[in-house]
């Protein structure tokens, strides 16, 4: 059954939960928003330790990790403009055990999860948008299981970098081949053979670090199914995302 969209925000927001959000629930919200910039790297919250503040991101992407004992470490979820970095405090829990940092740097909001706690106690819009974000994000979790053992590692990167490209409002973002291949379970000669491939055909631009999207267009025909069916559902839950002119 379809979902009803959430009353929109009088006042447009980069964050698409804020900006579903009814424009007085917003500005209940509001003085205990603190801008901050993003900074590559930067940690968000620690694995097995208190969440001490929730993040919505308006530009980037942050990224959930999980550490194994030896050091090695897998991205298990991304995070952008569509949502917030703190799921476990929307469920009441003030840990987890994956940590959370920013791996394309932009910027945000962000706020004390005591505050964020309370408001979701008080505010039922808030609630709903933020139960309607964590749906979307588990389904993004499980599409992305599914994805990585049926799909080639071209597909993949194609994917990830469409889902990467939604979030900025640039076509050019930084990404380190070290990330991408953590974030695809591979090793960086297969990330750097295939965005080789992606250069080649023009797809991309691929210079020190930083990607430059050439044809979205021909990602998308090179992309898995996967990319649409996390997009369908994360505009059926939240409401679509608005067109920015820089989409190529």
């Amino acid at each position: 059954m379809q979902t009803p969209n959430l009353p929109q925000s009088q006042t447009a927001h980069q964050n698409r939960l804020l900006a579903s959000l009814p424009h007085e629930d917003y500005q209940r919200l509001r003085p205990d928003l603190e801008p901050v910039a993003l900074q590559n790297k930067h940690m968000l919250y620690k694995a097995n330790a208190p969440i001490e503040f929730v993040h919505f991101i308006e530009t980037g992407v942050g990224s959930l990790v999980n550490t194994m004992t030896n050091g090695d470490a897998a991205e298990v979820g991304t995070i952008g403009n569509e949502g917030m970095v703190g799921l476990p405090v929307v469920f009441g829990d003030r840990q987890a055990p994956t940590a959370a940092y920013v791996q394309v740097p932009g910027a945000g909001l962000r706020m004390k999860a005591k505050f964020f706690h309370e408001q979701m106690a008080q505010n039922a819009s808030l609630r709903t948008a933020m139960l309607h974000y964590a749906h979307a994000f588990l389904n993004q979790v499980a599409q992305s299981a599914a994805c990585n053992i049926f799909h080639t590692l071209e597909q993949r990167c194609c994917r990830w970098l469409l889902m990467t490209h939604d979030r900025m409002q640039s076509d050019e973002f930084m990404l380190t081949q070290k990330f991408l291949a953590m974030m695809l379970g591979v090793r960086r000669a297969g990330v750097a053979n295939t965005a080789s491939a992606l250069q080649r055909a023009a797809l991309i631009k691929y210079t020190r670090g930083r990607v430059t999207i050439l044809d979205r267009a021909g990602l998308l025909t090179r992309s898995c199914e996967c990319y649409g069916v996390g997009k369908r559902e994360f505009d059926r839950l939240l409401g679509e995302a608005p067109k920015t002119p820089s989409r190529r």
